[in-house]
């Protein structure tokens, strides 16, 4: 950009630079567009200097951000300008200004066809720049046959015809069915023949393109492509320009390369035999240096070759020597060259004869899962799990095993979804898979699907010399003092059903399993409760003679949830008391469950149709082998009751190629079902009805019933309307977004409102998932400051663009994000650092406005961010004598708040205080001289209030668990009424659709009106909530 003699524009742009604060300059730029209007008003008067140095100031303010609303006619006129600067200043303004749909594009097609056609080379080459970067369907009309008679002209020199090959480019990949390049093989042919490096190279690119869509039009190219191989690896006739740290044009070997992974094979004999000669070149002339530059090359050029070589199926010998070359990576220092090694490893697993030279190498691959590189961990873990069959299975999946301790949280759930496979896939008998099974619940128990612990009690209900063994299993973990939420169930299903196996051992008693399935009720969350109940009423059934004891007490627990306000755990306990009085009639009600329909695996078939991640988009046709294994296949058989057969669900699929993140990619198959959104209706996309299905398991366990991913057209009454009047019922409450927003055209995986409430209580999680992204979060929180990191992890083969992520905060937080990148690559994750500063208790919650572009569809989101306020506390042991002070000189409102609570979910005083726990609340036994009472103390943060000390205190009545008495004491009268909402939100059991602010006492109101109706952030909070 020449600013030499326009001293205005120099003027202009110092004086913003000298601006002291954003209003200052805000109201420069406005005082110099006034300007530039007026002086535009009067065209005729205006010299060629000054409308170019006017259409300067315009795109200098259009960078600044600022928008530029006139003026684009003058840019597009001064394209047709005689001169080069002005016709220079005429393309950069319009390029940046404009966009491909702008109307007033229309106009300058004349002017940039003169230029193209005409003879001056350098306005051809700002001509070609132009049409490149717009790349409009009306510039592909008009301009495509001009710019193919440039590329072909043997009157052009190198740099116009290299300008118009990558025009074209641009233009086909933009608009190929406008672009006509029928007959272009002969032309393709010729170009490739080209001595200038710098032509053939951008021809190359153009190949590429025109092969993925058709190749059978280029056959005769493909010997060319040898040639200029050959040619690059003896290094003949290349310029020294073109030669990169010694390596001659690493750029065309690249792209020839990968031009030929897309023709199926190389038929000519010669052709073949020149290309292998090269190839084995490449791979034993490339070696680690300590130069980066040169070993970025190098590589680049060997994993390309290595991907070809891979595609042409080459001889086990040159195989052998990939396989050792990566190997040998695997030992370098360099992380990037370790990542390289494992990927192009596992790649390599697609090929036939492969896999048993891999396994030479698989005590280094699993010294890799060590690796302070978590990249290099995930690929190390792609790399066991696809090298796994019956001869390592044991090895591999015991090494998962140990990982599991030491894994990062991110990694897993798709670690222990890879280790249940595989010990399903490889099982060398039932009684180690159980074991493998058990072991991964017990040390991943959060990270472990529902579709895991299903299997296993298939697995358990259908093997009858399996279950006394199973039930072993289950006995002895539960006298672990610390078990996982699914391992109690898996423990509950399996000693209700065979418990009666144990009977003789010492210890499994019907009254010992009763007692310490009992001592876990207190900890489990409601979910779980029917279960349990599911349990005691199959011990009580089977415990003959009856025992007046244990009878009692079963009735007695049966007795107390009759009134629990949760619907399905109020069923079960009046369904089981009534049950239990029918005497003999009770053991044919309760026995034990039937065999279930016997089916293959759906694990398996998942991991089986996974994609194999390839160049682009798939151009290496490799070949994937079946795998022998004895995978747990189970026949097709009627169950014994006559029920139809229980209804295949399928897991999310495992791309074993992903990137970072634990992306998980949805089974294609499952398209044009019924949809399950998150907010509980059904969207039914495929007019076919499912066929009818019973589901025995999830018979005994609704709704805990087997659950396939968004695709399966499950309809249950959990997710009709609550009411005949269609009330909205949790679900839809926290639905993603108002009904009247929820026009994506992709639905959520999972519930979006239960990942949220998840993350209120942990820092690491998924926050949203659909079949093209996932968003994790990783929090860490420090007194009244966070730290969030956002993990945007595309899922897809395809860029996802125009990411954008708009964060609304609400008047208390203070939140600052980093920059968001517009394109996602494929199969990639990127990280955005979200910082938060707490300014004031409040509990009005930040979103996220996050919306991307994939392919035709536009997809936007709102999502409430768990930012919420149990965040900023930090739980503080208080003993007597600090307590009571501090609590008498808190008296009074409006410090000391006091309400009575109706309406809360029925808990025992341990559950009611394990809650309390979880919002970082630390509960102070023995301070209150009333044991039906609890005291808490926590310490909450924010800049107003610095550390401010919270006493509470909740009465409990024991004869009614559904109401209590709540005080709360802080210093600071916001603190106080905002803190009681808070856990009074947490205590009662009946969301709202919208959370009206509860009265607070006159002597402080903690928001004001105004502040709730101009904070977009909790308005929107407000309407998710």
């Amino acid at each position: 950009m020449a600013l030499s003699g326009m001293r205005g524009l120099s003027v202009f742009i110092s004086d913003i630079r000298n601006c002291q604060n954003k209003e200052q300059e805000r109201l420069r730029v406005d005082k110099e567009l006034g300007n530039v209007r007026t002086r535009f008003k009067n065209e005729k008067g205006l010299t060629h200097y000054e409308k170019k140095k006017y259409v300067w100031k315009m795109l200098y303010i259009y960078m600044l951000g600022y928008d530029v609303d006139f003026g684009q006619m003058e840019a597009v006129s001064l394209i047709s300008a005689p001169k080069y600067p002005e016709k220079q200043v005429g393309y950069i303004v319009t390029s940046c200004l404009l966009n491909e749909n702008h109307d007033f594009l229309r106009l300058a097609i004349n002017a940039v066809r003169n230029d193209i056609i005409g003879r001056n080379e350098t306005f051809q080459c700002l001509a070609l720049t132009l049409v490149g970067n717009i790349g409009g369907r009306e510039f592909a009309e008009s301009l495509a046959p001009d710019v193919q008679k440039l590329l072909t002209s043997s009157s052009c020199r190198p740099l116009v015809r290299k300008k118009a090959a990558l025009c074209l480019l641009r233009l086909y990949r933009k608009n190929p069915d406008v672009v006509n390049v029928d007959g272009w093989s002969d032309r393709m042919a010729q170009l490739l023949d080209e001595r200038d490096l710098g032509v053939l190279t951008s021809s190359m690119s153009l190949l590429v393109a025109l092969v993925a869509n058709n190749y059978e039009t280029y056959w005769s190219c493909l010997p060319k492509c040898v040639k200029i191989l050959e040619r690059l690896a003896r290094n003949q006739d290349i310029p020294p320009e073109y030669t990169y740290y010694g390596i001659p044009s690493p750029w065309l070997q690249v792209k020839t390369m990968r031009a030929l992974q897309y023709f199926p094979t190389v038929e000519d004999p010669n052709a073949r035999q020149t290309l292998f000669e090269v190839l084995q070149r490449i791979l034993l002339g490339t070696d680690v240096v300590k130069n980066v530059n040169k070993n970025n090359a190098s590589h680049a050029v060997l994993f390309e070759a290595l991907a070809l070589v891979m595609h042409l199926d080459a001889e086990k010998e040159m195989m052998s020597q990939c396989v050792a070359l990566l190997g040998k990576f695997l030992t370098v220092r360099e992380p990037n060259i370790r990542y390289l090694g494992l990927e192009n490893m596992t790649r390599m697993l697609m090929v036939s004869d492969v896999q048993d030279i891999i396994k030479r190498h698989q005590a280094q691959i699993i010294t890799s899962l060590k690796d302070p590189d978590i990249s290099i961990r995930r690929r190390a873990l792609d790399l066991l799990y696809g090298m796994c069959d019956v001869s390592n299975a044991k090895d591999i999946v015991e090494e998962l095993l140990q990982y599991l301790n030491t894994a990062d949280f991110a990694m897993r759930e798709e670690l222990s979804l890879k280790a249940a496979i595989l010990a399903e896939k490889f099982a060398p008998d039932l009684s180690w898979y159980v074991d493998v099974i058990l072991q991964l619940i017990d040390k991943a128990g959060d990270f472990v699907s529902d579709d895991i612990w299903f299997r296993v009690v298939q697995f358990v209900t259908n093997n009858e010399d399996l279950q006394p063994y199973a039930a072993v299993k289950a006995r002895e973990f539960l006298d672990k003092p610390a078990l996982h939420e699914t391992m109690v169930k898996v423990s509950a299903y399996i000693l209700g059903e065979y418990s009666h196996l144990l009977a003789r051992r010492p210890g499994c008693s019907p009254k010992e399993i009763f007692t310490i399935l009992h001592e876990k009720l207190p900890t489990v969350s409601t979910s779980m409760i029917p279960i349990l109940l599911s349990t005691y009423a199959k011990i009580l059934m089977r415990t003959q003679p009856t025992d007046p004891e244990l009878q009692n007490q079963i009735w007695a627990i049966f007795h107390k949830y009759e009134s629990c306000i949760d619907i399905e755990t109020q069923q079960r306990a009046v369904e089981y008391i009534a049950l239990s009085r029918k005497g003999a009639a009770l053991v044919d009600i309760m026995a034990e469950m039937p065999k279930f329909p016997e089916r293959r695996s759906a694990l398996i078939q998942k991991a089986e149709e996974t994609e194999a991640d390839t160049a682009e988009q798939s151009a290496i046709r490799l070949r994937a082998q079946q795998q022998t294994s004895s995978a747990l296949v189970m026949t097709e058989q009627r169950p014994a009751n006559g029920m139809p057969p229980v209804s295949q669900h399928s897991l999310v699929k495992v791309s074993r190629m992903s990137n970072e993140g634990g992306v998980f990619q949805q089974d294609p198959n499952t398209a044009g079902q019924g949809v399950t959104q998150a907010n509980g209706t059904l969207s039914v996309v495929d007019p076919q009805p499912p066929e009818p299905s019973a589901d025995l398991l999830g018979d005994l366990f609704s709704p805990l019933a087997i659950e396939g991913p968004p695709g399966a057209a499950v309809k249950s009454k959990h997710n009709m309307a609550s009411g005949p009047q269609g009330a909205p019922n949790e679900e839809e409450i926290l639905a993603l977004a108002p009904v009247e927003e929820q026009t994506n055209p992709v639905q959520p995986i999972g519930n979006i409102a239960e990942r949220f409430r998840a993350l209120c209580l942990k820092d690491s999680g998924v926050l949203y998932e659909d079949p093209y992204i996932q968003i994790g979060i990783k929090a860490e929180w420090q007194a009244h400051q966070g730290r969030v990191v956002l993990f945007l992890g595309n899922k897809n083969t395809a860029p996802l663009l125009s990411v954008q992520a708009l964060i609304l905060p609400p008047s208390h937080l203070m939140m600052e994000l980093s920059l968001v990148p517009e394109t996602i690559p494929p199969r990639a994750q990127v990280q955005c650092p979200l910082e938060i500063i707490n300014l004031q208790p409040s509990r009005d919650l930040a979103v996220l406005d996050f919306s991307y572009k994939f392919g035709t569809h536009v997809i936007n989101v709102k999502l409430r961010l768990p930012a919420v306020l149990n965040k900023f506390l930090q739980p503080i042991s208080v003993s007597a004598e600090e307590f009571f002070p501090q609590w008498r000189s808190l008296s009074g409102a409006p410090l000391k708040l006091q309400e009575v609570v109706k309406g809360v979910r029925p808990m025992s005083l341990a559950e009611m205080a394990n809650l309390l726990n979880s919002f970082r609340l630390m509960i102070s036994p023995g301070l209150d001289p009333n044991a039906n009472n609890l005291v808490a103390s926590t310490t909450f943060y924010s800049e107003s209030t610095q550390a401010m000390l919270c006493l509470i205190r909740i009465e409990t009545d024991p004869t009614d668990r559904t109401q209590l008495r709540m005080t709360v004491a802080t210093g600071d009268p916001t603190l106080t009424f905002e803190l009681k909402e808070f856990i009074k939100e947490q205590l009662i059991s009946i969301p709202t659709i919208s959370r009206a602010p509860a009265a607070a006492p006159p002597q402080a109101q903690p928001t004001s009106p105004t502040t709730i109706v101009s904070d977009p952030g909790a308005l929107l909070a407000g309407l998710l909530h």
